[in-house]
C-alpha cells in the first residue's frame, strides 16, 4: 500500500567498525515486525549481513537496504560498513539518504571511522541523529562521548535521555521530554517497554539536563526562548518540534543511549528517527542539470512530476545487473523505457523490487521518495541518472575516494584466464573504487583498491562465486605523479591524411596545483571554425592523458591544464577531432617531462589503541617507517597514538604491532593526502630533482 511521502524517512546506519551499526539494524527489524528472529553478527546470523565473507569476518562489507514500518512510518534503511576499505559504500548510501543514524560506542566514543563518515554526511547534508550504545560495557562514560562529538566532530549534541544506572547496571533510560523512565522488559527480549515515573535520585538531574535541552530547542522556536528566559515549563510536543528544525537544519543532533546488543533503547530511537529525521518533502529539492544545454532545473519530490532517479549501486548476480536507485520526481513503473542522461543511452526497467537485504518483493511501480532495485538496465554505473526521455536531466553523481593499493593477478589455467577479465567487470559495475589494469610491462592483470581487506574480498568472491583460481603478487602502494614548475607549451601535430595533410595545433600551459587539488582542465570558448564537439575531444584526450601520467604510468594529480589556444589559420577549416586528440594528448606529455615532474606518495592516518607497557616499542616503531605522532591520550586502560604514515611502510604492520603489544594491540588507518616521496622512491622511478 503506498504511504504519502511525508511519513517516509530514507536513512542509513553509520559509524566505525564494531559500533554496532547491523546489531542495531537487526533490533529495529526485529521490533518493526519485519523480522522474527533477531540475527547475531557473532554467530554469523545476521539478516543484514547476508554474504559469506561478512558473516565469517563478523562486519559489513557491502551496504545493504531494506524496509520495515514503525507505526505510520515506512523506513527505508540502508545499513552501511564501518570499515575504511569499503568507504564507497557509505559515500553513495549517504549521496541518496535523507538522514541517518550515527552510532558511537558508550566506551570508545568517536574513533578515526565515525570522523570520515560525520565527513561525508556534512558534504551532503545529512541530518543526523546520535545513537551512543554499548552504554553497559566496562567504561562505558557517554559523557566522554558527547564531549568528542562536540570537540572532534565540531557538531552541537542535545542529550535527549540519561541513563537509568551505569556501566553493568544500566537497565534503562530516562526520556528528558516527557519525564518518565522507561526499562525493556527481558522476558520478551525487551519487545515491551516499561514506562513509569523518574526515581527520586535522579529527579534533579532530570530537570538540569531537560533545562538544557530547552535551551538548545530555544534556538529554534521565540515561544520556548520566551518561556525559556521566564523559567516556565515547556510542554515536550513544542521541545520537539523546536528540536525537528535545528535537526533538519544540522545545526543540532539529538543523542539517545542505549544497549542495541541486550535489547535495550531501540523503540525510542525507532521514535526518533520519525520525530526528527526529514521526510522527502522536508528537504530542499536537489537540482539538476540539462545534459547538452546546462540548464538547472529543481527537482521536486512529486508523483505527477519527470522521473528523476539516481543509480547509487549496481549488483552483479549471475552475470545480470541489479540497479539499486533512489526515485526523486515522477514514477517508474516496471517495464518502463527510461533515458540514462549521464551517458545518453536508452534503458529498459524490466523488473522493480523493495529490497529486504538479499529478498526481493516484486513492486509494479515506484513513487518519489523510495529506494528500489531495479532489473533491466544493462548500462547503468553508480551516480548515473535515469530520466524521462522526453525532459532528460542529470542529477549530481557520487564522489569517488582515491584507490591507494594496487596488487597483480595472473590466471593460474587457461579457463580462469578466459573468465578472469570479464568477472571482473562484473565487480566493476559494483564498485568504484576498484580499477583493473593491464602492466605494458609485464603483461600481467593490477587490481587497484582501498586497501588490502578489499582486495583480498575481491580474490575471495572470485573464487567463491565465480570458481576462478588465481596468483597474485605482493600489494603495492599506488603513487601519483605531479610536476614541480608550470611549462607553456605549443603542439603542433601533422599526418598525411586520405586526401590531404592533416594539422593541428595547441597552445597549452600546465600549472602545478596546491596538495589536495586535484586534476583541473580549463578551456577557452571555442570560436568558429573549432566547435563545442571538438573542444569536447580535446578535453576527453587530456583527461586520458593525466590518467596515464607521463613517465611512471601513475595518474596525474595536483595539476592544471589549461587549453590556452587552437590556432587556426583564417579562412582553413577546423583541424580533424584525431589530429587535434593526438596534438593535445602529445602535448600535455611533452610538456610534463619539461616540468619536472616527480612522485607523491599516499599518506595514511593511523589511531592504534595499545596497552602501556607496549607503548615504546610501537612509537619506536613508527618512527622507522617515517611516521609523525601528532597525538597521544589515554583511553580507560589503553594508550591512544595518532599518527601520520606512508602506506608503503604499512604492509603487514598488524602482524608487527600484535607482536609489539602481545596480541592486545589494533590499529585503524583511512588515506589522508599524497605528498612527495623521498629521494629513494623518486630514483626508483628515475626522476631526480630536476
Amino acid at each position: 500500500m503506498p504511504v504519502d511521502a511525508s511519513h517516509i524517512r530514507n536513512i542509513g546506519i553509520i559509524s566505525h567498525i564494531d559500533a554496532g551499526k547491523t546489531t542495531v539494524s537487526e533490533r529495529i527489524l526485529f521490533y518493526s515486525g519485519e523480522t522474527h528472529k533477531m540475527g547475531e553478527v557473532h554467530d554469523g546470523q545476521a539478516v543484514m549481513d547476508w554474504m559469506p565473507q561478512e558473516q565469517e569476518r563478523g562486519i559489513t562489507i557491502t551496504a545493504t537496504a531494506t524496509t520495515c514500518r514503525w507505526g505510520d512510518f515506512r523506513l527505508n534503511l540502508i545499513d552501511t560498513p564501518g570499515h575504511i576499505d569499503f568507504t564507497i559504500e557509505v559515500e553513495r548510501s549517504v549521496r541518496v539518504l535523507d538522514g541517518a543514524v550515527a552510532i558511537f560506542s558508550a566506551v570508545e566514543g568517536v574513533q578515526p571511522q565515525s570522523e570520515l563518515v560525520w565527513r561525508q554526511a556534512d558534504r551532503y547534508g545529512v541530518p543526523r541523529i546520535c545513537f551512543i550504545n554499548k552504554s553497559d560495557r566496562p567504561g562505558a562514560d557517554y559523557r566522554q562521548a558527547l564531549s568528542q562529538i562536540a570537540q572532534r566532530l565540531k557538531a552541537r549534541p542535545v542529550l535527549l535521555q540519561l541513563p537509568l544506572g551505569e556501566e553493568a547496571a544500566f537497565a534503562g533510560v530516562i526520556d528528558l521530554l516527557s519525564e518518565e523512565a522507561l526499562s525493556f522488559a527481558e522476558e520478551d527480549l525487551g519487545r515491551t517497554v516499561l514506562r513509569g515515573p523518574v526515581p527520586e535520585e535522579y529527579r534533579q538531574q532530570a530537570a538540569e539536563a531537560r533545562l538544557l535541552l530547552t535551551e538548545a530547542a530555544a534556538d529554534f522556536d521565540d515561544q520556548v526562548m520566551a518561556d525559556f528566559l521566564d523559567g516556565n515549563q515547556v510542554p515536550a510536543p513544542r521541545l520537539r518540534e523546536a528540536l525537528r528544525r535545528g535537526t533538519l537544519a544540522c545545526r543540532l543532533f539529538p543523542v539517545l543511549l542505549g544497549s542495541a546488543l541486550h535489547n535495550k533503547g531501540i523503540q525510542p530511537l525507532l521514535d526518533a528517527v520519525c520525530h526528527y529525521l526529514p521526510s522527502p518533502l522536508d528537504l530542499p529539492p536537489p537540482i539538476g542539470h540539462h545534459p547538452v544545454s546546462g540548464h538547472q532545473e529543481e527537482v521536486r519530490c512529486d508523483a505527477r512530476a519527470p522521473l528523476r532517479a539516481l543509480a547509487f549501486k549496481v549488483m552483479a548476480e549471475a552475470g545480470r545487473r541489479l540497479t539499486y536507485l533512489r526515485i526523486y520526481s515522477g514514477t517508474l513503473s516496471a517495464g518502463a523505457s527510461v533515458l540514462n542522461g549521464s551517458q545518453g543511452a536508452n534503458e529498459r526497467i524490466r523488473h522493480l523490487f523493495r529490497m529486504h537485504a538479499h529478498r526481493r518483493e516484486e513492486l509494479e511501480e515506484a513513487l518519489p521518495g523510495d529506494i528500489v532495485a531495479a532489473t533491466g538496465c544493462q548500462l547503468t554505473l553508480t551516480g548515473d541518472t535515469l530520466c524521462d526521455p522526453a525532459r532528460p536531466l542529470v542529477l549530481e553523481g557520487v564522489a569517488v575516494p582515491e584507490p591507494v593499493v594496487s596488487l597483480a593477478v595472473e590466471a593460474r589455467g587457461g579457463e580462469d584466464r578466459e573468465h578472469l577479465l570479464s568477472t571482473l567487470a562484473y565487480f566493476q559495475w559494483e564498485d568504484p573504487t576498484l580499477t583493473v589494469h593491464e602492466d605494458r610491462e609485464t603483461g600481467q592483470t593490477i587490481l587497484t583498491g582501498m586497501g588490502e581487506l578489499h582486495l583480498e574480498i575481491v580474490l575471495d568472491r572470485l573464487r567463491r562465486e565465480y570458481g576462478v583460481q588465481v596468483q597474485t603478487g605482493r600489494p603495492r602502494v599506488v603513487y601519483r605523479e605531479t610536476l614541480r614548475r608550470p611549462m607553456l607549451r605549443r603542439e603542433t601535430f601533422q599526418r598525411q591524411g586520405e586526401r590531404r595533410l592533416e594539422i593541428a595545433e595547441i597552445v597549452l600551459q600546465l600549472s602545478p596545483l596546491p596538495r589536495g587539488a586535484g586534476v583541473r582542465i580549463k578551456l577557452p570558448r571555442p570560436e568558429p571554425p573549432v566547435t563545442l564537439e571538438l573542444m569536447a575531444a580535446v578535453e576527453q584526450s587530456l583527461r586520458e592523458g593525466c590518467q596515464a601520467g607521463c613517465l611512471t604510468g601513475y595518474p596525474f594529480t595536483d595539476l592544471e591544464v589549461q587549453v590556452l589556444e587552437i590556432p587556426v589559420e583564417r579562412g582553413m577549416p577546423a583541424p580533424g577531432e584525431p589530429a587535434l586528440r593526438a596534438a593535445a594528448r602529445r602535448g600535455l606529455a611533452m610538456a610534463a617531462r619539461e616540468a619536472g615532474p616527480l612522485i607523491l606518495e599516499p599518506i595514511m592516518t593511523l589511531e592504534l589503541e595499545l596497552p602501556a607497557e607496549g607503548l615504546g616499542r610501537v612509537l619506536g616503531s613508527l618512527q622507522q617507517k617515517r611516521g609523525r605522532v601528532e597525538s597521544l591520550e589515554q583511553r580507560g586502560d589503553c594508550e591512544v597514538v595518532r599518527a601520520s604514515v606512508p602506506l608503503a611502510e604499512m604492509f603487514g604492520y598488524m602482524t608487527e604491532l600484535r607482536s609489539a603489544t602481545k596480541g592486545r594491540g589494533s590499529y585503524t588507518m583511512e588515506f589522508q593526502r599524497f605528498e612527495e616521496a623521498p629521494a629513494s622512491v623518486q630514483e626508483r622511478f628515475g626522476l631526480g630533482h630536476n
